[in-house]
């Protein structure tokens, strides 16, 4: 299913969203999780670039390294997921929720636009 120019962009631009979103959503639970401010510092900042460093190596558009299609999708699922929990881990039940099916149905369209694109242009 390939997406009309419009839809695509806004997908892809909704996409750069949502992985902003779990980063701070990352960010957030880590400087409110600890017993004290070290840990709440350490969390704070490691926990949303651990999320950045794996994004950046394998699922963003421009990877450092190329991994199969499930690989990417299992980065994703790993960083969106951590995301919602995030959510969920600082009192946000819903955000994590709606995050969550979000991410999950945005994911879904922008997988099968490029692989409608990739078939296309192969073909």
């Amino acid at each position: 299913m390939r997406l009309p120019g419009p839809l695509h962009a806004l997908n892809e631009a909704l996409a750069f969203v949502l992985e902003i979103v779990a980063i701070v959503a990352l960010a957030w639970w880590g400087f409110t999780t600890g017993g004290n401010i070290l840990v709440n510092v350490v969390l704070g900042v490691a926990t949303p670039v651990a999320a950045m460093v794996l994004w950046g190596l394998f699922a963003a558009p421009r990877a450092r390294f190329k991994i199969a299609l499930p690989l990417v999708l299992l980065v994703k699922a790993v960083v969106f997921g951590a995301g919602a929990l995030g959510f969920y881990g600082i009192g946000h039940p819903g955000s994590a929720l709606a995050f969550a099916v979000i991410a999950l149905l945005n994911t879904a369209l922008a997988t099968a636009d490029r692989e409608a694109h990739f078939r296309r242009a192969a073909g």
